[in-house]
């Protein structure tokens, strides 16, 4: 029996992208400072994460706006603060400090479904699309994919 290949109505990333309208991605360099991690999300009209990447603009890490939040609204979030962790915050000082490693990602080849579900079962909200040389050129949000899915399929989502 031969296995017939699958056919994915939402197409792939960069079939997503051409049709998207371009936007700006939030993105820092490892050095940045804190104001400029707080300029990068208050510019940000969708995103809720920065990537902060190399000079080459390849990815690094990302800063979850929850993470800054925390870091700088600290008082307002837990009254029995480990010292470590007041220590740590203390010298966090760029981006570099504050991000976290290891994003999930795509890559603009990726099945659009494939990107979906690795969201779902990563609880992610949002991701990096980098090109074949690991650099941010877009991101893409669950919304997005709400959107996507029903221009794709015509169907309401329940």
């Amino acid at each position: 029996m031969t296995e017939s290949k699958r056919t994915d109505p939402m197409g792939k990333v960069a079939d997503f992208l051409k049709e998207s309208k371009p936007r700006n991605v939030p993105k820092v360099k490892e050095q940045a400072g804190v104001s400029e991690l707080i300029e990068a999300f208050v510019q940000s009209d969708h995103s809720r994460i920065v990537y902060v990447v190399d000079d080459q603009e390849r990815l690094k890490g990302i800063i979850s706006l929850g993470n800054l939040v925390r870091h700088f609204f600290f008082h307002y979030h837990d009254t029995h603060i480990d010292s470590r962790h007041l220590i740590s915050m203390a010298v966090s000082e760029t981006a570099k400090d504050f991000m976290h490693e290891n994003a999930l990602v795509a890559a603009v080849t990726d099945e659009v479904e494939d990107v979906l579900k690795r969201m779902i079962k990563n609880n992610v909200k949002e991701i990096a699309i980098l090109d074949n040389q690991k650099r941010v050129i877009a991101d893409l949000t669950i919304i997005d994919l709400l959107k996507h899915y029903k221009r794709c399929t015509g169907n309401d989502l329940l």
